[in-house]
C-alpha cells in the first residue's frame, strides 16, 4: 500500500514532504521501483504530533493541507488542534480562515481557544474585530479573562475609543481585576494617550503590585500634558526609586520628554548622568535623540551638537536634532551644512524634518539659489509634500523677497491649513503688500477656516500699515461676533490700529474693555496718546499702570520720555531718569539711553544729553543720529558736524536721518556753505537719494540764505511740488526778504494743496499783509471763515501731572 492511502490524505498534500516527515532522519527514507525517494511507512501521527507539525509550520500551502489532514482524520473537534491552529493562522495573517476555525470550535472552549483569535487579530491590526470578539465573549457568558481584557484594551487605546474602553474598565472593576498589575497598565495607557490623565492616575492608585511596566506607564502618561502634569512624572520616578524599582529605557525617555516640556534642564542633566552610569540608552538612537531635543527645548542647543559628535552611528533622527540645534544658536550655516553632508554620505535619506530645516536655514541666510536647490530636489526625488514642509519652503521663498514662487507653492497646495494662512499673511505684509494680505484673509474666511490668534494680529498688522479704518471697524465686529475681542493680544493689536488711524477715542474704549491688561496693552496705549499728541493722557496712563502695581519694561520708558520731550518739562525727564536708573540697567539699554538723550534736549538740558552720549558704552546708529539732531534742534551747526566727522572716524555710516539733522542745523544755523556741503557729501561719497525731507531742508536752507532764486527753481522740482513744509518755508522767507511776487506764487500752490488748512491762509495773508493789500488781506479772511477754518491757541500740555 502506498504510504499516502496508509495515512488517506490526497496525493498533492505531499508534494512537500517536510511537512510531516522534516523531523525524520533521510535515512529512514526508501527508495521505489522507479527510483524516487518515499517516507518509510509510519503509523497515523498523533493529535500531539500533529500541533508540534502547526508549531512548525512556516508557511500558508503547508498549513492549510495540515488542516485538511485534521479534517479527513476527524481532529476538527480537538480543542488543543484548533487552538494551535488559530494561532499559525493569525500568525500569517489568513484571519478568514482563522474565523472558519474558530467558529467551528467555539463551543468547546472557554478559555484558551478564544486568546490566539485576540492576540491574533491584535497583531494583523483588526481593531474592530478585538472588540467584537469582546462583545461576543460577553453574549456567550463566558469567563472574561486576562488576555481577552488586555488586548480589548490596547485595541480600544488605537482607535482611540474612550467610550468603549470605560466599559471595559467597568467590567474590570465588577470582576475584581482592577489590581492586577498588566490589566491596569493597560487601563492607565488608555485613559492617558486619550487626554484623561486624572483618571489615568485613579486607576494606577488602584494597582497593589507595581512594577516597572506599570510605573512607566503613569510616567509616560504624564509626560505628554506639559506643566503641571510634567512635574508629577517626576513625583512617580521618586515613588519608583522608594520601591527599588529601576527605570528602563523607556522610562528615562519618558522622563527627558517631561524635562524637555518643563525646560527643567538640572533634571535632564541627572537622567543623562543615570543612563551614563548605568549605561542604559546611550547606543539607543531613540533615547539618544530624545537627549539631544531635551537639551534643545532647554536652551542649552551647545549640548546636544556635543552628543552629536560623539556618536558612533548617526541616526537620521540625530542629524535632524543636530540640525535644530544650530538653527536654534542662530548657526543657520552650520545647520545647512549638515543637510549637505547627509546629501554628500548618500547614508541616510532625507526625511521631513530634514527637509524643513534645510530650507529653515535657507530662509534664515536669504540664500535663494539654495532654497531653489532643495525645492528641486523635493520634486526630482518625488518626495512628498506635507503641510510642515509646504510651509517652511513658502517662508523661505517669503523670506528670499521672492513672493511670485511662494504664491506659486501656496496656489498649488491642495489641502491648507491655518498655520499656512498664517505663514502667507505675514509673508505679504513682510513685503510691504498689506492689501494683499486682506484680501486673502477674506478668502481664508470664505473656504470655511477659522482664525487663530496669529492670523487676527497679522491681518490687524496690515491694517495698521494702510491707516484703513474701514477694514479696521470691520474685523473688529468680526471680533465681537466671535468673542476674540475678550483675548489681550488681540486687543493690543487693536489699540494700535486705531492709535495709527488717528481715533485715540476708539482706541480708549478697546483698552478699557481689556479684562487682563499688560504691560503691553499699558505700553501701546501710551504710545497712541503720544503718537497722536496727547502726551498728557500718556502721562496719565503711566501713573495708573503705577497704581495697577505692573513695572514698566524698557518700551514703557521709551513711550514715556517720548511724551515728557513732547511736554518739555525737565523735571518729569529728570525723574523719569532716575526711576529707570533704579529699575533697569540704563547704561545697557541703548533705546533708553537714546530717548532719555532726546528728552534732555527737548527740555532744554544740551550738556545732561551730551553726558549721557559719553557715558554709553556702546553706541548705535540711532545714538549718533539722536545727539546730531539734539544739537541742530539747538542750532549748533559747529558741534553737530563735530559729531558727525567723530562718527565717520569710528566707521558708522550715516542714513538718511543723520543728513535730515545735519542739514536742519545748517539751516537753523543760516550755515549755508557747511549745509551744501554736507548735501554734496550726502549725494556724492555716501550715494544716497535724497528725500522730499532733504530737498525741504534745502530750500529752507537757500531761503535762509537769501538764495531765493535757487530756491524757487528747486521748488518747481517733481519731487517738491506737494511738499507743503517746504511751500510755507519758502513763503516766510520771501516775507522776510521782501520778495512778495514770487511769494504769491507759491502761496497759491499752497492754497491749492491744502485749501482745509488754517496756517496756509495765515501765511498768505501775512503776505498781502507786508505789501499793504488790505483788500486781498480781507479776502483771505473771509475765505477761511467760509471754510470754518480758525487758528488755535497755543496752551502747556503740563496740567497737575504727578509722576
Amino acid at each position: 500500500m502506498n504510504v499516502l492511502q496508509h495515512f488517506h490524505i490526497p496525493t498533492p498534500l505531499f508534494k512537500k514532504p517536510n511537512v510531516f516527515f522534516s523531523i525524520i532522519p533521510r535515512s529512514l527514507f526508501f527508495t521505489d521501483s522507479i527510483g524516487e525517494k518515499q517516507p518509510p511507512f509510519l503509523p497515523l501521527p498523533s493529535p500531539a504530533k500533529l500541533a508540534s507539525f502547526i508549531e512548525n509550520c512556516s508557511d500558508a500551502d503547508s498549513l492549510k493541507k495540515l488542516h485538511a489532514c485534521i479534517l479527513t482524520r476527524g481532529f476538527d473537534q480537538d480543542s488543543c488542534l484548533g487552538s494551535k491552529l488559530l494561532s499559525s493562522y493569525a500568525k500569517l495573517y489568513l484571519l478568514p480562515d482563522s474565523r472558519w476555525v474558530f467558529r467551528r470550535i467555539i463551543e468547546i472552549d472557554r478559555t484558551f481557544v478564544w486568546n490566539p483569535v485576540f492576540v491574533g487579530y491584535f497583531r494583523a491590526s483588526r481593531y474592530r474585530e478585538v472588540l467584537g470578539l469582546y462583545l461576543e465573549l460577553k453574549r456567550r457568558k463566558f469567563d472574561i479573562y486576562g488576555s481577552a481584557v488586555i488586548f480589548t484594551l490596547k485595541s480600544c487605546d488605537v482607535l482611540g475609543d474612550l467610550k468603549f474602553g470605560k466599559s471595559v474598565h467597568l467590567d474590570v472593576v465588577k470582576l475584581g481585576l482592577n489590581t492586577d498589575k498588566n490589566i491596569g497598565s493597560s487601563v492607565v495607557k488608555l485613559y492617558s494617550e486619550n487626554g484623561d490623565v486624572e483618571d489615568a492616575a485613579k486607576v494606577f492608585d488602584e494597582i497593589t503590585e507595581r512594577d516597572v511596566v506599570v510605573y512607566t506607564v503613569m510616567i509616560t502618561g504624564y509626560s505628554q500634558f506639559g506643566y503641571p502634569y510634567a512635574c508629577e512624572a517626576f513625583r512617580i520616578a521618586r515613588e519608583m526609586q522608594k520601591e527599588n524599582i529601576e527605570p528602563n529605557r523607556v522610562t528615562l525617555i519618558s522622563l527627558l520628554q517631561a524635562a524637555s516640556s518643563l525646560g527643567a534642564v538640572e533634571e535632564g542633566n541627572a537622567i543623562h548622568g543615570y543612563a551614563l552610569r548605568r549605561r542604559i540608552g546611550c547606543t539607543d538612537d531613540v533615547f539618544v535623540t530624545t537627549l539631544m531635543d531635551m537639551y534643545i527645548k532647554c536652551e542649552v542647543p551647545e549640548r546636544a551638537i556635543a552628543i552629536f559628535v560623539n556618536i558612533p552611528e548617526k541616526s537620521i533622527g540625530s542629524w535632524n536634532a543636530s540640525a535644530t540645534a544650530h538653527l536654534r544658536l542662530g548657526q543657520s550655516l552650520e545647520a545647512l551644512g549638515l543637510f549637505v553632508q547627509i546629501m554628500t554620505e548618500e547614508k541616510h535619506k532625507p526625511d521631513q524634518i530634514t527637509i524643513s530645516n534645510a530650507l529653515s536655514s535657507c530662509a534664515n541666510l536669504r540664500y535663494l539659489f539654495g532654497g531653489k536647490s532643495i525645492h528641486a530636489y523635493i520634486l526630482r526625488s518625488g518626495f512628498v509634500f506635507d503641510l510642515i514642509t509646504t510651509t517652511t519652503l513658502i517662508d523661505m521663498y517669503l523670506k528670499c523677497n521672492s513672493l511670485v514662487h511662494a504664491e506659486t507653492v501656496f496656489d498649488k497646495t491642495d489641502h491648507k491649513d491655518v498655520i499656512l494662512f498664517n505663514v502667507m499673511i505675514t509673508g505679504y505684509i513682510q513685503n510691504g503688500l498689506p492689501k494683499q494680505a486682506g484680501r486673502l484673509f477674506y478668502e481664508m474666511l470664505g473656504m470655511g477656516f477659522k482664525p487663530n490668534t496669529s492670523t487676527i494680529i497679522s491681518v490687524l498688522s496690515a491694517i495698521s500699515d494702510m491707516k484703513d479704518v474701514r477694514q479696521g471697524n470691520i474685523i473688529h465686529g468680526f471680533l465681537l461676533k466671535t468673542g476674540l475681542e475678550s483675548t489681550t493680544d488681540i486687543s493690543n493689536q487693536l489699540i494700535e490700529v486705531y492709535s495709527r488711524c488717528g481715533l485715540m477715542e476708539s482706541a480708549s474704549q478697546v483698552f478699557g474693555r481689556i479684562e487682563h491688561k499688560d504691560i503691553v496693552s499699558w505700553t501701546s496705549a501710551m504710545m497712541g496718546h503720544v503718537n497722536n499728541g496727547q502726551p498728557n493722557k500718556a502721562l496719565i496712563l503711566f501713573r495708573l499702570m503705577q497704581r495697577e502695581k505692573i513695572d514698566p519694561d524698557s518700551i514703557t520708558f521709551v513711550a514715556l520720555l517720548q511724551a515728557i520731550a513732547q511736554l518739555g518739562c525737565l523735571s518729569f525727564a529728570r525723574e523719569t531718569h532716575a526711576r529707570a536708573h533704579r529699575m533697569l540697567n540704563v547704561r545697557d539699554d541703548i533705546s533708553v539711553v537714546n530717548s532719555l538723550i532726546t528728552a534732555y534736549s527737548r527740555c532744554g538740558d544740551l550738556s545732561a544729553a551730551r553726558s549721557l552720549f559719553g557715558r554709553m558704552p556702546e553706541r548705535n546708529l540711532a545714538s549718533w543720529n539722536t545727539i546730531i539732531a539734539a544739537y541742530g534742534a539747538h542750532g549748533d551747526c559747529v558741534q553737530a558736524l563735530e559729531l558727525f566727522n567723530q562718527m565717520r572716524a569710528e566707521k558708522v555710516g550715516p542714513d538718511h536721518y543723520t543728513f535730515t539733522s545735519l542739514l536742519s542745523a545748517c539751516s537753523h544755523a543760516g550755515s549755508l556753505p557747511e549745509g551744501l556741503s554736507v548735501f554734496k557729501t550726502m549725494t556724492e561719497e555716501h550715494r544716497l537719494v535724497p528725500s522730499d525731507e532733504h530737498f525741504g531742508c534745502v530750500v529752507d536752507l537757500l531761503s535762509r540764505g537769501g538764495m531765493l532764486e535757487e530756491a524757487f527753481h528747486l521748488l518747481n522740482c517733481v519731487l517738491l511740488r506737494e511738499n507743503t513744509s517746504a511751500l510755507g518755508t519758502f513763503i516766510a522767507s520771501c516775507l522776510a526778504n521782501g520778495n512778495a511776487k514770487m511769494g504769491e506764487r507759491v502761496g497759491r500752490r499752497l492754497l491749492s494743496i491744502e485749501p482745509g488748512s488754517a496756517s496756509a491762509y495765515g501765511l498768505v495773508s501775512n503776505l498781502y499783509a507786508g505789501q499793504a493789500k488790505w483788500e486781498e488781506v480781507a479776502q483771505m479772511g473771509t475765505m477761511a471763515r467760509e471754510k470754518g477754518l480758525r487758528r488755535v491757541s497755543g496752551r502747556s500740555f503740563v496740567e497737575n501731572i504727578v509722576l
